[in-house]
């Protein structure tokens, strides 16, 4: 059996010394993966300047941060992520696969992905999935341009957990993707070169 070189599925984890500032110490789901390209979400950064309410009210979806209390999932708590710098007036919704509709891409077991209002409506009553990460915006790569960035030892790869993706804290997805792939932080420099 061939192993497939494409990262669905797959976490990459921004390298020190990143030159695209947006991205560092960016941890990004890849969603897709194909020879066309790929798109992936930051899960590890937080959306600055909206929160649920707001969205919820400028997408005209009914919200009741009341009655949400009541729900197993409550809304007090959801922070609304930037999933990165390509079309950030949109949104997606990367969520355990324990929701599906029509629209959801499925791409593991474990994880899916959702683009619609519904989902947010579902969320908000407490009908929604068990966990999920609601993030403005994604991130983009033409074809070979991925590639070319993994070439150039901008990323590391590793794969995804439901406890990295959903449960731990946004500060500290980064470095416990690192410590999965058995890499020190501390000693790992901004500066590349040749051997």
């Amino acid at each position: 059996m061939i192993k497939s070189t494409y990262l669905e599925g797959q976490l990459l984890l921004a390298m020190p010394g990143m030159t695209d500032q947006r991205f560092d110490r960016s941890v990004i789901y890849i969603c897709s993966h194909n020879e066309e390209g790929a798109m992936g979400l930051v899960i590890n950064e937080k959306a600055s300047n909206i929160d649920f309410p707001d969205l919820m009210d400028q997408l005209n979806i009914p919200y009741d941060a009341q009655k949400s209390q009541g729900n197993p999932n409550p809304t007090d708590d959801i922070i609304l992520h930037t999933g990165g710098p390509v079309e950030i007036g949109r949104g997606f919704i990367l969520h355990s696969a324990d929701y599906v509709q029509d629209t959801t891409l499925i791409i593991s077991e474990t994880v899916a992905l959702t683009a619609t209002i519904d989902i947010l409506s579902a969320i908000a009553e407490g009908r929604g999935p068990r966990h999920y990460i609601i993030a403005l915006g994604y991130t983009g790569w033409g074809k070979g341009q991925l590639e070319s960035e993994l070439s150039r030892n901008s990323w590391l790869n590793t794969e995804a957990d439901s406890e990295l993706l959903f449960r731990t804290d946004l500060d500290l997805k980064w470095p416990r993707a690192m410590a999965k792939l058995g890499i020190d932080i501390t000693l790992l420099s901004t500066h590349a070169g040749n051997a």
